[in-house]
């Protein structure tokens, strides 16, 4: 009996052990798991602290460069930022000391008297840009074609930041090459056609698809420019220009908006008849198209376009008419 009892024990004590023995293995497993975790944990707290760190500084270099550059650019006054532009020496020989490209029917750089001056100024990601020029291109064409509009046009590219491969500028730089080693007008014009083209102008910001400087180059010959002309478009000769374009022109008051949501700024497109800013916020209120819009502005009837010798009612010298009051 005493026996049998001596043997419990022992089994009891062994029993006893293995529990202890496999509570300790499974607290020296739980104790190992939970130190994996918390490594695995660390470890990603410090990779997302790296990952945060270079965001961070990668947003104070862009931050810095951008706002170094536009602090400067916002103190200049309207006629710092002109002088700055008159010291730029890569100017194009045909614009004006404002940026204006002029073109009528006699060429580049000469208006036609009598015809009132249609100033546009643009980008050529601008979405609101594209609307426009797909509605007037064609009736601005055969205006200029036969004397009855004088054409201004206002290349800019504030939009890089919209897009990867600063499209804006190499589309403006384009445009300028091709007036400056092009003599035919026409091809300007049906250049800015086939670039704002619907299948062809690209979105902007998180939308934008790249666009090659060899696919600009194709809508440069397909509006009759040479391929030697074209080959040469794309050194971004006018860089400088531009650059100091984008900060000059918008500091000019008689380009911002006098009405709607961004009153007293310029946006783009803006267009100027005869010198004078022309409300496009107008036309919701009156229910006219851009197009309609532009010919009561200047006072001519989408019948007589193209007509050599009839002329729009404003003449070089008149205001827009309005297209609220008729007036």
């Amino acid at each position: 009996m005493a026996q049998n009892s001596k043997d419990a024990q022992k089994r009891a004590s062994r029993a006893e052990r293995r529990a202890a023995e496999a509570a300790e293995m499974k607290a020296r497993a739980e104790q190992m798991e939970k130190e994996r975790r918390q490594q695995t944990l660390i470890g990603a707290i410090v990779m997302a602290v790296l990952v945060i760190l270079v965001a961070i500084g990668a947003f104070t270099v862009y931050h810095n460069m951008y706002k170094n550059t536009e602090t400067q650019a916002s103190t200049q006054t309207v006629e710092e930022a002109y002088d700055k532009l008159q010291q730029v020496g890569n100017t194009p020989k045909l614009v004006d000391k404002k940026g204006g490209l002029l073109i009528s029917k006699d060429g580049y750089g000469k208006s036609v008297e009598g015809a009132p001056t249609v100033a546009i100024y643009m980008d050529f990601l601008c979405p609101g840009c594209g609307n426009l020029h797909r509605q007037l291109d064609e009736d601005l064409q055969k205006m200029v074609d036969a004397g009855q509009i004088n054409l201004d046009l206002h290349f800019m590219a504030f939009m890089d930041k919209w897009s990867t491969d600063d499209y804006s500028s190499r589309a403006a730089n384009a445009a300028i090459y091709l007036a400056e080693h092009d003599s035919d007008p026409s091809h300007l014009i049906t250049f800015l056609e086939k670039m704002y083209a619907e299948d062809f102008q690209p979105e902007e910001s998180s939308n934008y698809k790249s666009v090659s400087d060899d696919q600009i180059k194709e809508q440069m010959i397909a509006s009759g420019v040479s391929k030697d002309v074209a080959d040469k478009a794309f050194g971004r000769d006018y860089q400088d220009w531009l650059d100091a374009i984008d900060t000059y022109t918008p500091k000019r008051s008689e380009l911002w908006n006098t009405s709607g949501t961004y009153k007293d700024s310029m946006t783009t497109p803006t267009v100027t008849i005869n010198g004078k800013f022309w409300d496009m916020n107008q036309l919701s209120t009156a229910q006219e198209t851009i197009e309609e819009g532009l010919l009561e502005a200047i006072g001519i009837k989408s019948d007589d376009i193209g007509k050599e010798g009839v002329m729009p009612s404003i003449g070089s010298d008149k205001d827009p008419i309005s297209n609220t009051t008729g007036e």
